[in-house]
């Protein structure tokens, strides 16, 4: 076999292959062989018709055709192994030339990751949000977990601003109730906005037993996005009443005996979320920096897939499930479908411009992965799957995604060394030590640039670690 390689653009390459009719024999043989077990001639027992008697009888093109299909690949493989070539998604293969008893010729065409020269990054600045704990975070807190300890006590009077109501509801479009409509027995307080448009005004002054009728546009269901005619029903009207900010109430909703001690435990755990938000935004920050020192070539094949994966993505699987279209996807976003569109090829460059970069620097840092990243890596990404690491690395195992994994991390690594080299100060001029938070806002930084590309490794075949674990 002879190949030769053209470059046809820092993106793609064209594979011009020869391949002598001789090497095409184990494949004949295959074909014969196939075909063998597929059909019947009287006279002969299955598998032993003589290759004469299949050429007369079914032709000798489908044995040609059958063994082309079953040496391409394997042509294809060899070719791309000869020419040192790093290639993404499938090839467009053409044959142009082949006579029974001569040589085979195809062309391929095909992606590549482009060359991409890193330059020093070390000169990197970046500022970010100084970690800062006042009084007023802490109240908050308090009162939100003071929030969640709140009774109820049965009321004989109007429903106020702040009370909880038992709710029955019943949502019509077009003076037709939806199956999907119907709901009894809900609890909502009062304000919270964590129900229908309109329900507040709707309920404030009725006692248990009245009703009201309202308007509201769906958020979800199978009426998503219209506006329906909704039916209220207060079967109950209760106060809630809050317990005092003490030290009794620091011994009921933690292990803490004093008010004090929970104050302060409040004001550490606010601290420790303010310091991993600190890291991971000086993460998008210095990766967004890495980016445009960079310059990189973007596969359009590649790009236009991830763009019709995602939109593939929301038509048929989001849309169907809550029941939206792309007239109230596009209304609840805020966006024309031109902006959309803007928006998603934009975040698809960014993802995949990401992992070719922190690949190349993987390879130029000579970074490697061992069992124990690894393995905390996995813990996080179960964590978020909603699987048991048991699960989720089983199911990791079993659809070959350990590969994704172990990428992930390598990436993440490539990140943190950039990261380590930029200088970061917060908003009052203070120089920010991120060693504690690296990895993880490493992690969170690089699932939130990659989402909306997907992985460019998915070109190759591998699919995605969890889309594998979740199916």
């Amino acid at each position: 076999m002879k190949s030769a390689v053209e470059t046809l653009n820092p993106t793609r390459v064209r594979l011009t292959v020869e391949v002598p009719f001789e090497e095409l024999k184990p494949s004949l043989d295959a074909a014969y062989k196939k075909i063998n077990q597929q059909v019947t001639v009287p006279g002969f027992r299955k598998g032993k018709i003589p290759a004469r008697v299949i050429d007369q009888r079914f032709g000798r093109g489908a044995v040609l055709e059958e063994a082309i299909n079953d040496a391409l690949p394997k042509f294809y493989t060899d070719a791309v192994n000869e020419g040192e070539l790093n290639v993404l998604g499938q090839p467009d293969v053409d044959i142009t030339e082949f006579n029974d008893g001569d040589e085979l010729k195809f062309t391929a065409e095909v992606d590549i990751r482009p060359a991409i020269a890193i330059p020093d990054y070390s000169g990197i600045e970046v500022v970010v949000d100084a970690v800062e704990v006042t009084e007023e975070d802490v109240d908050t807190s308090l009162e939100e977990l003071r929030d969640r300890f709140a009774a109820t006590t049965p009321v004989d009077r109007p429903a106020a601003d702040g009370d909880v109501v038992v709710v029955d509801l019943e949502a019509g479009v077009d003076g037709e109730v939806l199956e999907d409509g119907v709901a009894t027995g809900v609890s909502y307080t009062i304000g919270s906005g964590q129900l229908l448009d309109g329900i507040d005004e709707a309920v404030i002054g009725l006692e248990k037993g009245g009703s009201a009728t309202f308007t509201s546009e769906l958020k979800g269901g199978t009426a998503s996005g219209r506006e329906a005619t909704v039916k209220v029903d207060v079967t109950d009207v209760q106060a809630r009443e809050l317990p005092a900010l003490d030290d009794d109430f620091a011994q009921l909703a933690s292990e803490f005996d004093t008010l004090e001690e929970l104050r302060e435990d409040n004001r550490k755990r606010l601290a420790r979320m303010k310091s991993f938000d600190q890291a991971t935004q000086a993460q998008e920050k210095v990766l967004d920096a890495l980016i445009e020192l960079v310059e990189v070539p973007i596969p359009e094949k590649l790009l236009q897939d991830e763009i019709g994966t995602r939109i593939h993505n929301l038509e048929h699987h989001q849309f169907p499930a809550t029941g939206q279209t792309w007239e109230t996807y596009l209304e609840g976003e805020g966006k024309t479908r031109e902006e959309y569109d803007a928006e998603l090829e934009q975040q698809a460059v960014k993802g995949i411009k990401t992992q070719f970069i922190l690949d190349e620097l993987v390879n130029k840092e000579k970074l490697s992965v061992n069992q124990e990243e690894l393995t905390e890596h996995l813990m996080r990404r179960a964590a978020t799957s909603g699987m048991t690491p048991d699960q989720f690395a089983q199911a990791v195992v079993e659809g070959g995604q350990v590969p994704i994994l172990v990428g992930e991390v390598a990436r993440g690594k490539a990140l943190a060394v950039v990261v380590e080299a930029a200088k970061v100060t917060d908003t009052n001029g203070e120089p920010v030590d991120l060693q504690d938070e690296e990895e993880d806002a490493a992690a969170e930084t690089l699932q939130a640039a990659l989402a909306a590309s997907g992985d460019a490794d998915e070109a190759d075949g591998a699919g995605d670690a969890d889309d594998t674990a979740k199916g």
